[in-house]
């Protein structure tokens, strides 16, 4: 029991936003011994349809709760939505600059080996090239062929003027050096970021990679498109792959944030995820964040995409994330699906960058 004049820290939210720690002021008193409690809230995502609490009061110096507002969810973030609104914006630029110079942003991909992973996703790049009107050039190159094929065809490409960007679908096969083929590629046509001095100069205050790495480009490109205030706020990123991870944290310290990161030698993951703001989980294990490991209103970018066994699938799996969506979507404020949220904007930011890359080598604004 509590005064009636006292404040009152509750949970609170409705259908369609996350359940969140919320003060209320029990000094305005109603007549017949009602009192009306006010919201103080401001939440990144707001409470857009919370239900007023209301108590009976059974004296004047005590009250009791006589309802409380039903489960919520966070918001959906919605990778596909923003994917096809960007692809969008780059068939409207491609159109203009085909109409005013006569030039069409080129786009290369080496695969090499059989992997029926790497295959699908060459695939959905050359489809959505096509959507775009960017021109796809494709080498396919068997499992067991030699480096030197491989970089032969890079040098081909590079020098190529009709290919604005070069992609090399990795993983590559085991006895190929995957460090000296990326180096391989021209920097001015690394449309997937890893070149190493791309890299560097993430890397570095005051310096501007020609390309960003598309997998955490489309992850801030998510905050960003939702709103989502990064500057001040504490981030963590689960995973220090040169891919994701690593070049993640790069940016999330770009825009002001205060990056921590979780690995597999991190001691206390858990304790240190549950203080972030902005989690960016990235690490191939699915599930691996439960709900516990989450701060009320934390806004989650869920990376992975693994497959579990799942009778009731024709396929007999489906696929979730490194975040565990049934419990996280109930503490956090704003949550990417899986499939469907960052996997759609891994390809926008690929063909965006093929874009950049054409307009910087025509000089066309």
């Amino acid at each position: 029991m509590a005064s009636a004049s006292s404040s009152l820290m509750l949970f609170a939210a409705d259908s369609s936003s996350t359940a969140r720690l919320v003060s209320f002021n029990t000094t305005n008193k109603l007549p017949n011994g009602v009192v009306q409690f006010k919201r103080f809230i401001s939440p990144q995502f707001g409470l857009q349809n919370a239900k007023t609490i209301i108590t009976h009061v059974s004296s004047p110096s005590s009250y009791s709760v006589a309802s409380m507002v039903t489960e919520a969810s966070a918001k959906v973030i919605d990778g596909k939505s923003v994917a096809k609104d960007i692809q969008g914006e780059i068939t409207a630029e491609i159109s203009r600059m085909k109409n005013e110079i006569g030039v069409v942003p080129g786009l290369a991909v080496i695969l090499v080996g059989d992997r029926k992973d790497s295959a699908t996703y060459v695939r959905n790049k050359k489809k959505s090239c096509e959507s775009v009107g960017i021109k796809s050039y494709e080498v396919c190159l068997p499992q067991d062929s030699r480096e030197e094929e491989v970089l032969e065809h890079i040098s081909s490409f590079n020098n190529d003027p009709a290919v604005h960007g070069i992609l090399v679908q990795l993983p590559l096969p085991s006895h190929m050096n995957e460090q000296n083929i990326l180096n391989a590629v021209c920097i001015e046509k690394d449309v997937d970021g890893f070149h190493p001095l791309n890299i560097g100069r993430l890397a570095m205050r005051g310096r501007e990679p020609l390309f960003v790495p598309c997998t955490p480009k489309g992850c801030i490109e998510l905050l960003h498109r939702y709103n989502v205030d990064i500057k001040g706020k504490n981030a963590v990123v689960i995973g220090r792959s040169n891919i994701v991870g690593m070049p993640a944290a790069l940016l999330l310290q770009r825009e002001d944030a205060t990056v921590s990161i979780i690995h597999s030698k991190t001691k206390n993951p858990e304790e240190i995820t549950k203080q972030a703001d902005i989690i960016i989980a990235a690490v191939g294990q699915p599930n691996m964040v439960r709900g516990s490991w989450i701060k009320p209103g934390a806004v989650l970018i869920d990376v992975g995409i693994n497959p579990v066994e799942d009778s009731t699938r024709p396929r007999g799996y489906r696929l979730v994330g490194d975040i565990c969506y049934e419990e996280a979507c109930k503490i956090a404020s704003a949550i990417t699906p899986v499939p469907g949220g960052v996997g759609p904007m891994t390809i926008a930011m690929l063909l965006s960058n093929t874009l950049t890359s054409a307009k910087r080598i025509h000089n066309f604004n």
